[in-house]
């Protein structure tokens, strides 16, 4: 990309890399707790990357997507050792956001073909298609875990949140697609349209965090940076998933609904390249985790020619302001928390800022898109 340092890119993005390899929890967790706890993203299991549910599940699959471009064992191994240790010691209950490590681990089982991997992906992908709670008109409910509690859960009754398509959508179709199980992949397709049903606003193009149909309303409606990242960036790698197979009636319908959401984010960045955690009020801060996730998402739909361009200055943008929130040891700054469903744009401004295993990640898939230009 021009006027994008190249030897700035690869540097930093190894830097990334090595910080997401170690990272560990706060030092600061007792006064964090006392400050505000749940209310401010505070969420103990979330932290570092040993821990099984969607912050490491994410940070997971950007090393994968790295490790797959660099042909990198190390990265590899740090991924099969991982998985191993975390099933040696028992896995957290089955919900939403601890499916997401498995996406990372049907991919590496290509290179392993370990019957203990295949036999927990079936076994986790029956769950979902017959177990799982749902909404009306069968959502996956956007069930998670009990803060505190590894094997309770949250069950958010009634509810859809975007974070559901790249948390478990992705890898549902993923099984689907690798074992040949026509209902499966069915069954995302109808995950994937029901969420853009209930979560996508029309007159601005952006998504919604969530749906309750024992309201029947999106909450507070409010357009979450990093909740339209996941939509931004999941929906290209759902689609590359069909290897050309995808009805293209719903192929159109889909790729026009990120189409409107990218034009739509495009005219919210602020001067610096970033976006705000809410989209739409500037008071807000800019935050770093879901601004590389709409920069990898816009950089690859230019890539496929979905996008033209014009779009190009945008992500640039996007990628100078993300490599100025990178610290000298490789820790991406000004990332949010946990962040849960709100009623008010205060709540998403009221989130805590740290270290997280997704904010190393969503850097990596930025910057990697970045380096195929």
């Amino acid at each position: 990309m021009k006027n994008v340092n190249e030897k700035e890119l690869k540097e930093k993005l190894n830097l990334v890399i090595e910080k997401l390899l170690n990272l560990g929890g706060p030092d600061n967790a007792e006064e964090l707790e006392t400050q505000g706890g749940e209310a401010i993203g505070f969420f103990k299991r979330d932290f570092g990357i040993q821990e099984w549910d969607w912050p490491q599940g994410v940070g997971l699959y950007g090393l994968l997507k790295i490790m797959q471009h660099e042909k990198n064992d190390e990265y590899k191994e740090f991924l099969y050792k991982w998985f191993k240790d975390n099933m040696a010691q028992g896995l957290p209950s089955k919900n939403i956001n601890t499916t997401t490590p498995l996406l990372t681990l049907v991919e590496l089982n290509e290179y392993y073909h370990d019957p203990e991997f295949e036999a927990l992906c079936k076994k986790w992908g029956e769950w979902l298609m017959n177990c799982i709670p749902r909404t009306k008109e069968g959502g996956f409910q956007h069930v998670t875990s009990a803060n505190g509690d590894r094997q309770g859960v949250r069950l958010n009754e009634n509810e859809m949140w975007i974070d559901t398509l790249f948390m478990t959508v992705l890898f549902l179709n993923k099984m689907g697609q690798k074992y040949k199980i026509q209902e499966w992949v069915d069954e995302s397709i109808h995950q994937v349209l029901i969420h853009i049903k209930y979560l996508y606003d029309k007159k601005t193009g952006l998504f919604y965090h969530g749906w309750t149909f024992n309201e029947y309303n999106n909450f507070g409606e409010i357009f979450w940076c990093r909740g339209n990242s996941w939509f931004t960036l999941g929906i290209l790698d759902y689609i590359d998933m069909f290897e050309g197979t995808m009805n293209p009636g719903i192929k159109s319908f889909i790729i026009d609904t990120y189409k409107a959401q990218v034009s739509a984010l495009k005219k919210l960045q602020s001067k610096s390249g970033l976006w705000h955690t809410v989209l739409t009020d500037p008071s807000s801060y800019e935050e770093v985790s879901g601004s590389a996730a709409i920069a990898a998402g816009i950089l690859k739909g230019i890539r496929y020619g979905i996008l033209d361009d014009s779009y190009l200055e945008c992500a640039k943008k996007a990628i100078n302001a993300i490599l100025k929130n990178i610290d000298k040891d490789g820790t991406v700054l000004n990332v949010s928390g946990g962040t849960g469903m709100g009623y008010d744009a205060d709540h998403y401004k009221n989130i805590l800022i740290a270290p997280m295993a997704y904010g190393q990640s969503l850097t990596i898939l930025a910057l990697a898109e970045a380096l195929r230009f």
